[in-house]
Order: C-alpha cells, then structure tokens, then sequence
C-alpha cells in the first residue's frame, strides 16, 4: 500500500486572532502578518509535494491554501466543512467578554465539554463529523499529499477523533499556531494500513504563540 499523508494546516493570523476574539463562522481576513506567515510556510510545505489542497470556505483558509497553490501549480478546493466551529452566541467576543457574560458554559468548553458553542452553536463531536466527511471526499480516490486548510478548533477535532483519543481527551491536543500545520501518515507498515500515525504536530519554522482560545489559546483567570 502507498504510504498517504495528510498535512492539516491552519490559516494565518487575522486582527480577530490578536484580539482573542471567537472567529467561529464569520468571514474575517488575514492581516499583514498573516500573509507573510502563510507565504512562509508555503515554501516550506512546497517540499512535501502536495497533490491536491482543500479548504474552508472561509476567505482566511483560502488565502493560506492559494498561498500553496500557487507554488506547487494546484487549485484550492473549497469545502464548507472544513469551517471552524459555529460559535454560537460567542462569535465576534473576547475571551475575557465571554467569561463575564457566560462564565460556566464557557469554562465547561474551554475544558474540553462537548456541548454547543455559544449555547446555540456547534459541538465538537459535530465539527469533527463534517470535517471527517470533507476529509474523506476529498481523500476519495486520491493517493499522496492531502493538504487540508483549516482553523484552529476544527482541527483539534479532527486530530482527537483521527487519533481514536475520546471526546473528554481532545482538549489534550495542543492548538495550532497561526500558519502552522500538523501531518498524519498511514501505510508506513503492514500493520498501519487502518490507523493514522501523527507524525508532526505544531510544525512551523519558528515557534509561535497559539491565538484564539477556540483554537486551543490559553485560557485566562476570569
């Protein structure tokens, strides 16, 4: 069996990530530092020959797939499954504002609860779900790299359920950075041909902070 490899990357910092506010669904842009993160990491995911990229919707993810896209001469495929998680009632919000005004559901969250976001958003067992199937679509037929853009808590979710680890344990995981990317492999051996081995996890040049407490950030004192 040819040995597939999936790298899960995570978009580039937007103004939203600086100020820890929940991104969630909302259609927020890179910043200035976000385009040079992702023209970065690009060259150096370039040398693991990607033979095909797909997205998030969103125009964060898709600003860091194109930055891919055209070095290795591929297209972005968009796939709204890929979406951070639905944040629900704390979409737009500081972390500190969501404390003040919903400290228990929040807290709850942060520590990993698979309950909806925002009282009226996703769960994580949901996110993971869609985001699994967007995988498997796009992985239908297809031998090589898979490059996935992301956001932070999707991928999370999508790392905890690949890896078999239970729902109450993908808090374990560590956030990705802004521009960073974590890469699973299976088919290296005869015995590995069913299950994903993580390989990288967090990879970048240099490491950065994690932004963005939906995308693993560390949570404050309230």
């Amino acid at each position: 069996m040819r040995k597939q490899r999936i790298v899960i990357w995570r978009h580039g910092q937007t103004d939203w990530n600086t100020e820890n506010r929940f991104q969630g669904h909302s259609d927020i842009p890179l910043n200035d530092v976000g385009f040079y993160q992702v023209r970065r990491s690009a060259e150096v995911l370039a040398g693991f020959h990607p033979t095909k990229i797909v997205s998030s919707d969103l125009k964060r993810a898709v600003s860091t797939g194109q930055a891919l896209a055209d070095l290795v001469n591929l297209s972005v495929i968009t796939d709204k499954d890929l979406r951070e998680t639905n944040g629900g009632k704390w979409e737009g919000k500081t972390g500190e504002e969501n404390r003040a005004q919903d400290f228990e559901r929040f807290t709850r969250w942060i520590n990993g609860n698979d309950e909806p976001a925002g009282e009226i958003g996703e769960r994580r067992s949901e996110v993971a779900a869609r985001a699994l199937a967007a995988i498997d679509r796009a992985l239908d037929g297809h031998e090589g790299t898979l490059v996935v853009v992301t956001h932070g808590g999707t991928a999370r979710c999508l790392l905890g359920n690949i890896l078999q680890l239970p729902i109450e344990h993908w808090a374990v995981v560590g956030g990705l950075s802004n521009a960073a990317w974590s890469v699973i492999e299976r088919g290296i051996k005869p015995l590995d041909r069913n299950n994903w081995i993580l390989v990288e996890h967090n990879a970048g040049s240099l490491p950065q902070p994690v932004l963005g407490e939906e995308s693993g950030g560390e949570a404050k004192a309230r």
